[in-house]
């Protein structure tokens, strides 16, 4: 039984049908729909949204993750990155995030298709704040340079969970290469703003939580998501806990203490919660 804490919260039905409308129109995806988010309709009206690219099928099956797992085989859609930069100027973003399905079928795990979507987002939408959530590119230092010099504003990885539950959660990944993602990342462009986000909910201990904090900040990251994990299909992990609201905050307090720029925690929260928050005191770049 779910606990009062964790209940669907209320979307705005005529805000999210605008969206889905634009994203068909186009052949677009956005892992807000894909993923289910709760917060979807909260961030469409506070002008932000994320948009996946590199199509819908996924090549990993993490074991928390909605998103079709299976063999791509379509190369990256060439008109997706200008598609995507006209939607998010009808829709009037002023933060606009991409992320993408894992692709380890490509050399560059996709890092071209980023590079070309910053750029044309840059040219529609010069004002907006761009952010970048990537997979991890199987390690690969040149696909996160080709990224990183298309000038995004955040580069977001997320750990997801901790080092201990990874060949359960995310098989086929590594919580090492994730950390040498970012500091790769930030050595590149110091000025990049890097962020990252797990999951509570998958078995975790308080003191494993901690020291993904303190891996985190070591590893140049300034800003974190933690939210709860919540079941998106029976096929899914089961939910092992529901954290309590108490909980979250004392890991908000906690990562705070120990000197992120910011910490958002709670259980509603996802990798991209709030990030015009972020952005509005931060400047974009031109």
């Amino acid at each position: 039984m779910l606990p009062p804490w964790i209940r669907e919260k209320k979307l705005n039905l005529a805000s999210l049908r605008e969206v889905k409308t634009m994203l068909r129109e186009r052949e677009l995806h956005s892992v807000c729909e894909s993923l289910a988010c709760p917060n979807r309709t909260e961030c469409f009206s506070r002008g932000t949204a994320t948009f996946m690219i590199l199509g819908d099928v996924c090549t990993r099956s993490c074991g928390f993750c909605n998103v079709t797992t299976g063999r791509p085989y379509a190369p990256p859609s060439k008109d997706e990155p200008r598609a995507i930069a006209e939607t998010a100027r009808r829709l009037g973003l002023r933060h606009v995030v991409v992320t993408c399905v894992t692709r380890d079928d490509l050399a560059d795990g996709g890092a071209q298709q980023f590079a070309e979507t910053i750029r044309e987002l840059r040219i529609a939408l010069p004002d907006a704040a761009v952010e970048v959530l990537t997979s991890d590119f199987r390690g690969n230092r040149d696909a996160v340079r080709t990224v990183i010099e298309a000038k995004p504003d955040y580069f977001n990885h997320n750990v997801e969970t901790v080092p201990r539950l990874y060949d359960f959660v995310r098989p086929g990944s590594r919580f090492e290469r994730s950390l040498a993602v970012l500091r790769e990342a930030k050595s590149l462009d110091p000025e990049v703003v890097t962020k990252s986000g797990l999951m509570l909910g998958l078995g975790e201990r308080r003191e494993e939580v901690i020291e993904v904090l303190e891996r985190l900040l070591e590893s140049q990251v300034e800003i974190v998501t933690i939210g709860q994990y919540l079941q998106p299909k029976r096929e899914k992990l089961d939910v092992v806990e529901y954290v309590h609201p108490d909980v979250f905050d004392e890991y908000r307090a906690i990562g705070e203490d120990l000197g992120f720029r910011a910490v958002f925690s709670g259980p509603f929260v996802r990798s991209s919660y709030m990030a015009d928050v972020v952005a509005s005191s931060n400047h974009a770049r031109a």
